[in-house]
């Protein structure tokens, strides 16, 4: 008889939440019974599961002893509290905020580049960066053939990286800039809809955005390798949902854009679409949204540096950037018993 472990979804109501809750099911992970959670607000909401409705329980009155692992993604300060609350109770626990992140006993996982660190838990597993998943799923085998000392990258990050209510306002402004309307800017610094702006999350005194410094480190803690340089630029571009990404590489060792084609298309996780022809190229409309894999185009050798390589990185960021690593998580979690 298949094991099953009893699940906690925290944050249920949200984009990944329902994410996690959609992939449990089609990835059919051995649930026992399925907790979802929200603050009060949500209390009582259904949420449909393998054809059933289960009502949406409230997470300040959750016993996390009736379950075995919980997936939360309901921001920093939700975690915070409750998540050391939950491994008290015996329960392991996938945080995809960043709370844990850069706490040194807490693995930071992506399943396809470090798979062996879920086993060093304490209790809390974290899941990256929604851009740094995508950037390193593309650049791990590159990375383990020949070495990277530099990435610079520019990401271009859909709006469902900051929630719903950021779907909503790019869907609001959208409709009535159509109609010849004025808009607000309610969620974003100003208009999002028909504009990119080169700023997420606020500025340190570098000028580097808390976005652009995640990536920088959680590289470096992914890969063990403090030496890698990395100067992000993150944009939030009018798009619903995948985030794309222009990285430029420089590799310790010299490697071929045939070389890395090669590496890629035997690589996990990844689809290589990168035909030298008009629309030989993958975007996250198109391609990406909806699916699991982190798609590669544009593979070519950097004709300014020396072993330099340049990669379009296209990924759903609720979905493999969030949801999907996950569950992935969860699913190396319990190929052992823990």
């Amino acid at each position: 008889m298949t094991q099953t472990y009893n699940v906690a979804v925290v944050g249920a109501t949200g984009l990944v939440g329902e994410a996690i809750v959609e992939l449990l099911e089609s990835r059919d992970f051995p649930v026992g019974e399925l907790f979802v959670l929200a603050s009060n607000e949500s209390a009582g909401k259904p949420v449909y599961f393998k054809g059933r409705s289960i009502k949406v329980g409230d997470l300040a009155d959750f016993d996390f002893s009736q379950v075995q692992i919980a997936l939360f993604s309901a921001g920093s300060a939700v975690a915070a509290e409750y998540a050391p609350r939950a491994v008290d109770a015996g329960c392991v626990v996938i945080d995809n905020s960043s709370c844990f992140r850069n706490e040194p006993e807490v693995p930071l996982v992506v399943p396809e580049v470090n798979p062996e660190r879920v086993r060093e838990h304490c209790g809390i597993i974290a899941n990256p960066n929604c851009s740094t998943i995508q950037m390193l799923v593309a650049l791990a085998p590159i990375y383990r053939y020949a070495g990277i000392r530099r990435i610079n990258v520019a990401t271009y990050q859909a709006v469902s990286g900051a929630g719903r209510q950021a779907v909503e306002e790019l869907a609001r402004q959208t409709a009535l800039l159509l109609n010849a309307r004025d808009v607000d800017n309610q969620h974003f610094a100003k208009q999002m809809a028909f504009n990119v702006l080169p700023q997420i999350d606020s500025l340190d005194d570098s000028g580097y955005s808390g976005e652009e410094l995640k990536m920088v480190w959680e590289t470096r803690k992914i890969l063990e390798d403090d030496e890698i340089a990395v100067t992000p630029t993150c944009v939030r571009v009018p798009v619903f949902f995948g985030h794309s990404e222009a990285v430029h590489l420089e590799t310790r060792d010299p490697i071929s854009a045939l070389e890395v084609r090669e590496l890629l298309q035997q690589a996990p996780g990844i689809e290589v679409l990168d035909e030298a022809q008009d629309g030989g190229w993958a975007t996250p409309v198109t391609e990406a949204a909806g699916k699991d894999a982190v798609f590669v185009s544009r593979i070519r050798e950097d004709i300014t540096a020396e072993n330099g390589i340049n990669l379009w990185v296209v990924s759903d960021n609720v979905r493999k950037g969030a949801a999907l690593n996950a569950v992935q998580i969860a699913e190396l979690l319990i190929r052992e018993p823990f």
